[in-house]
């Protein structure tokens, strides 16, 4: 079944040009069914690439998902054209008394800051601190997945020595666990950060629990005991050419920056990359939209 979205959305023609299933508003009002509402609070600089890679995820499943995109009204975009953000964005001005079954807090690129130091830092809290009364299930990403941990269960943030960069082999802690259901024992996922949490800081909280990790990575998927909030640390939604499009970014503007790990064949980054993880990466977003979301959601969310 298919994602709705609006019909002039960018992300709209992309995917439908992969043969993936995206519903009209005008069909989706024709059937008589309550799709999953799931809000999207896009923190990246390159909101048109990073919202379609992640309706790419959502589509691929048996439910009727209409997606809301969300954006900070502390901190405008200075990458995105501000037509796109009128046209397909709303603020949370406009959202806060409403309920939803599903939200996904995106990434960002600022690890390196303080999260106080973070322009919409406050915004960002009154959102997270809102989506415990407003959202069934909340999937934080990256930085946002560090940020939701320091807000919600005071999990810091440590710097790391360099750049964690490439693409790293995981392994499944609670294999029972629904979120990994379907998974191989390991399993590959990219990241890109500078910062990570400790896995002595999630274990010290009775509430958090580590259901992935990595020997190289470190933490990767942390959970809370009542699954109403999940922690990605890597990005599984990245694009075949995602990293290298970051790596050559870089090297043009003349920064020290390491070829991504175990990523281009033979780290030759003439080559294409060899893409590992994204039969992974899809298969964690739908079983978060199946498990988390659709199973146990209320069908009135006014209950939420």
């Amino acid at each position: 079944m298919p994602i709705r979205i609006p019909d002039s959305l960018p992300a709209r023609a992309v995917l439908e040009g992969e043969n993936i299933f995206v519903m009209t508003e005008y069909r989706a009002m024709h059937q008589d069914i309550r799709p999953l509402s799931v809000l999207i609070l896009n923190l990246m600089p390159t909101k048109i690439v990073t919202e379609t890679q992640i309706l790419r995820k959502l589509s691929n499943t048996p439910l009727q998902i209409q997606v809301e995109l969300l954006q900070t009204s502390s901190y405008i975009s200075r990458h995105t054209d501000e037509t796109h953000l009128a046209s397909f964005y709303t603020t949370f001005d406009q959202v806060k008394d409403r309920k939803y079954d599903g939200m996904i807090i995106t990434g960002a690129p600022v690890e390196n800051m303080e999260f106080d130091q973070v322009d919409y830092w406050p915004e960002l809290c009154e959102i997270m601190t809102w989506s415990t009364t407003h959202v069934h299930s909340t999937l934080h990403i990256c930085w946002g997945a560090q940020a939701g941990l320091y807000h919600h269960h005071g999990v810091a943030k440590h710097s790391l020595p360099h750049k964690l960069f490439g693409v790293y082999e995981h392994r499944v802690l609670k294999p029972s666990s629904p979120l990994f259901r379907g998974f191989d024992d390991r399993f590959f996922a990219p990241h890109s950060r500078y910062t990570q949490v400790l896995p002595r800081d999630i274990l010290a909280r009775p509430e958090l629990e580590l259901v992935a990790d990595s020997e190289e990575a470190g933490v990767f998927a942390v959970k809370t005991q009542d699954s109403r909030r999940f922690y990605i640390m890597g990005h599984p939604e990245y694009d075949p050419d995602t990293l290298a499009r970051e790596y050559w970014r870089d090297v043009d503007k003349g920064l020290d920056i390491a070829v991504p790990a175990h990523y281009f064949p033979g780290d030759d980054p003439t080559q294409p990359p060899i893409v590992r993880w994204r039969s992974a990466g899809q298969l964690l977003y739908t079983n978060w939209l199946n498990y988390y979301v659709y199973q146990t959601t209320p069908y009135d969310l006014s209950k939420v």
